[in-house]
């Protein structure tokens, strides 16, 4: 027998302005659920779990919480305003049978010390403030909205655990497909203002919900072959009996006000990158490079060759120091020491994370356009701002609408617009997954897998790491960064366990460990995995062959008479040699990260 929701919204309805957010959306909540709420941006899942949490009322429908749950809301802009101290803010969400020492632990082990002043706190720290003040009351339902925003991967896996841990019921929107995947039992699709529920996790949700909707495709094209019909009988069929024919009239009539009130999906965003000329081969080569501010060491003695066609991840904790790394590697910043070397013909293009770039007082046409003529130039062609802005699912009614009415999802698109429309063969990301939903987020990675230029991102999801990156490049402490190959995954695999938690203030727990012990597991002993084994061996042959190819090539294309010869096969060879240097370079590269990877491992 099923057990009796605790929480539970029938019929909600919310127009906002003329436009329908929910029409009819259902929620229902069982004691240890665990619901992922997926939808597109725009699609009312935060206004959905506004009136679950009881924050703002719906036009029409009911909102029924059994007598005695207690329910904790975690919004994605926490406000921290009237606290003296973030320890502060944390209580003020507990009561008074609650464990007030669980919100000093959960502070501590988030890597907040609690007298932290609100007004200093990056959009991380507020994050990790509001995600202790959730967490602390242990309540019956806890309702996450993007709590993966702005933490980075020791703090992401710290809070699965702690999630997985928990007794209470669970909603929770995230971009982030692994965190939702790890942590739900339950997925509810929010679309076209309904609300479907699955009862399994979000991993067996995608292949469903593209069940739904080619299924609706169908039935769609069913309806329009029956209208068809239905026009060519009253147009050419012979005439019959009076009533038949009004009867078929009002048949028709029936059908064309059931395919009116029909709403399709939500259109695709259309991602295009303004390329620029071919680079170089090479990109970057950093060389030893080392980066201190005064006595805390950034960077120390690293090197990486970036070859046109890389796509790298950079991996860390906050405060690690990814976008002084950056700043290195794209020549805005010079190492104290070690050389850095940028290719020929590189056209840049960049995503900050916290979208300085964007100006709040200025309109969304003037962002797009800075302020100029209507006309964008997207791939050396002329494009209207209107039909842009459609690209990224904009309405042309928002072209005037400010920046600072947008919401997180739409402004995460506007950056992404921004950055694209920009002529470039080298593309640097900063957290290029905040706010965007997962539809989006796929068109970005086909995308950024069709580009043939150069990419680096910086990233805290993993799946997209995964899907994205060729090598990641990872923060060990201490100034050290070691490469790896392949993504999030394959970095695992060859370290042996994943990112190590961030150092936080040691204060001691009631069993005598510290708040640092309490969060951090300890690291499973590493070992070379048989495909790192395989490759161990067979690596050295395959660059010994690509020397071979590449010694050959040289030769031909040695022939002063060869091009005017057979210019086919002068392009040939130049082609085949590029492609070769290439290999070896990654061949060269992976087997020096697992060779590393072996001495480490035995000591």
């Amino acid at each position: 027998m099923a057990a009796a929701p605790i929480l539970a919204l029938q019929e909600i309805r919310l127009t906002i302005g003329s436009t329908p957010v929910l029409e009819g959306a259902e929620l229902s909540v069982t004691p240890g659920d665990k619901i992922a709420l997926v939808g597109r941006n725009g699609s009312g899942k935060s206004t959905l779990l506004k009136i679950a949490a009881g924050e703002i009322e719906a036009d029409a429908g009911r909102r029924f919480l059994q007598p005695g749950v207690t329910i904790r809301y975690l919004p994605q802009e926490p406000d921290l305003s009237g606290f003296a101290t973030t320890l502060s803010y944390v209580e003020d969400g507990m009561e008074a049978g609650d464990d007030h020492y669980r919100g000093t632990y959960l502070l501590n082990a988030l890597g907040l010390a609690g007298n932290e002043e609100p007004s200093r706190l990056s959009g991380g720290e507020a994050r990790r403030a509001a995600l202790a003040r959730v967490l602390a009351p242990e309540p019956d339902i806890i309702l996450l909205d993007e709590p993966t925003n702005h933490l980075d991967l020791p703090a992401i896996e710290w809070l699965e655990a702690e999630l997985k841990n928990l007794k209470s019921a669970l909603v929770i929107i995230s971009h982030d497909r692994r965190f939702l995947a790890d942590l739900t039992r339950a997925s509810v699709w929010l679309d076209r203002g309904v609300a479907r529920r699955l009862n399994k996790g979000f991993g067996a949700f995608e292949e469903w919900r593209d069940t739904v909707l080619e299924e609706e495709e169908l039935n769609r094209h069913k309806l329009d072959r029956q209208i068809v019909r239905e026009e060519h009988w009253l147009t050419f069929g012979v005439t019959a009996r009076r009533k038949r024919n009004v009867g078929r009239l009002e048949r028709l009539a029936g059908l064309r006000q059931q395919r009116r009130e029909q709403r399709r999906a939500t259109g695709e965003v259309r991602l295009f990158v303004s390329e620029a000329d071919t680079s170089g081969r090479l990109v970057v080569e950093a060389e030893h490079i080392s980066k201190r501010f005064g006595d805390r060491v950034i960077v120390t003695d690293f090197s990486t060759r970036v070859i046109r066609g890389d796509r790298i991840g950079i991996i860390g904790a906050n405060g690690a120091g990814k976008t002084t790394l950056i700043r290195m590697l794209t020549g805005e910043l010079a190492p104290d020491s070690g050389r850095i070397r940028l290719g020929s013909n590189l056209e840049l293009a960049t995503l900050d994370q916290r979208r300085k770039s964007l100006d709040p007082t200025t309109t969304l046409k003037e962002a797009l356009t800075a302020g100029g003529s209507d006309t964008l130039i997207i791939n050396g062609q002329p494009k209207h701002v209107v039909g842009y802005m459609k690209d990224f699912l904009f309405t042309p009614e928002q072209a005037r609408t400010a920046v600072e009415k947008l919401s997180g999802g739409e402004r995460g698109r506007l950056a992404l617009a921004r950055a694209l429309a920009l002529p470039s063969n080298f593309l640097v990301l900063d957290e290029p997954t905040n706010d965007l939903d997962l539809e989006t987020l796929d068109l970005l990675q086909e995308m950024l897998g069709d580009y043939p230029g150069t990419v680096i991102v910086v990233s805290h999801d993993r799946d997209f790491l995964d899907r994205v990156a060729t090598s990641v490049i990872v923060a060990e402490g201490n100034g050290v960064w070691n490469e790896y190959a392949g993504g999030y995954t394959d970095m695992v695999a060859q370290r042996g366990y994943g990112v190590t938690a961030p150092p936080v203030p040691t204060k001691t727990a009631r069993n005598g460990k510290t708040a640092a012990m309490i969060a951090t597991p300890a690291a499973p002993k590493a070992k070379l995995s048989f495909k790192q084994k395989h490759a161990l061996e067979t690596l050295p042959k395959e660059m010994a062959r690509l020397e071979r190819e590449i010694e050959r090539l040289n030769a031909t294309l040695a022939d002063p008479g060869l091009y005017a010869r057979d210019p086919a096969a002068f392009a040939k060879a130049s082609k085949a040699l590029d492609a070769a240097e290439t290999a070896l370079a990654q061949a060269e590269n992976e087997w020096l990260a697992l060779e590393v990877l072996r001495e480490k491992i035995e000591g």
